[in-house]
């Protein structure tokens, strides 16, 4: 893959990528990172692919400009945390702690983010690892291990060794929201498909998951605009 600038201004970072199995030029801007991705046959030239770009250059600063708005996680910043909005705040002592509407997190300001990421991480893991073990006892399946991602195209997987891996960002979420997640792919266990059969598997160990499905489809990529990076 190689990176080319498109003309304007702000300038726009376009990757491009040869697949042997494209048969046209396509272009991609990902809503969840801004990314630009220009895919070509393996016998497309570069000049005949970017000049297609610039063609779309209005298409791509549209889709851009409609993209959620990015959120660097800092003091003072607002973010969900199980479905609530809570303040991060300067804290005191060893660990990030979660009080009345709000995260303390200690440290330097350049530090927040990064220290913060790391207690969800661990506050999802904690609770992911808590829904599955009662779901995978009500399935009476064994799994063989939880990982824990910054996942953009899946919430959770479930592999032929039941191996689970799951987005962490799921904490950002309402608590139903993420024991669905942990249900669903618990349920891969024992179907490893999306047929009537899985769905009743969810169904027995879950309940209902109408709602849970639609606030997923709604709302789930609004968890990604937060950055914690800095």
């Amino acid at each position: 893959m190689t990176q080319h600038i498109l003309s304007g201004e702000p300038p726009i970072t376009v990757v491009l990528r040869r697949s042997a199995r494209a048969r046209r030029i396509s272009l991609r801007v990902s809503r969840l990172d801004g990314r630009v991705t220009l895919t070509i046959p393996a016998k497309t030239s570069e000049r005949e692919a970017l000049a297609f770009a610039e063609s779309k250059l209005d298409w791509v600063r549209g889709h851009l400009a409609d993209r959620p708005e990015q959120i660097d996680v800092q003091l003072g910043t607002e973010l969900p945390f199980q479905g609530d909005l809570i303040e991060v705040v300067a804290g005191q002592g060893r660990n990030v702690r979660l009080q009345e509407g709000q995260v303390a997190v200690p440290g330097p300001d350049e530090r927040v983010g990064a220290r913060l990421q790391g207690f969800l991480k661990e506050e999802a893991r904690r609770r992911l690892i808590a829904a599955v073990d009662g779901y995978a006892a009500a399935l009476g399946r064994p799994y063989s291990k939880i990982t824990l991602r910054d996942t953009r195209s899946r919430w959770g997987s479930c592999n032929s060794a039941g191996a689970l891996m799951f987005s962490w960002r799921l904490i950002l979420g309402p608590s139903e929201v993420l024991s669905y997640v942990a249900a669903h792919e618990v349920a891969h266990l024992a179907q490893m498909n999306h047929s009537q059969a899985f769905w009743d598997v969810v169904e027995r160990i879950y309940g209902p998951h109408k709602d849970e499905r639609r606030w997923l489809k709604d709302h789930g990529e609004k968890l990604h605009r937060y950055r914690f990076d800095g």
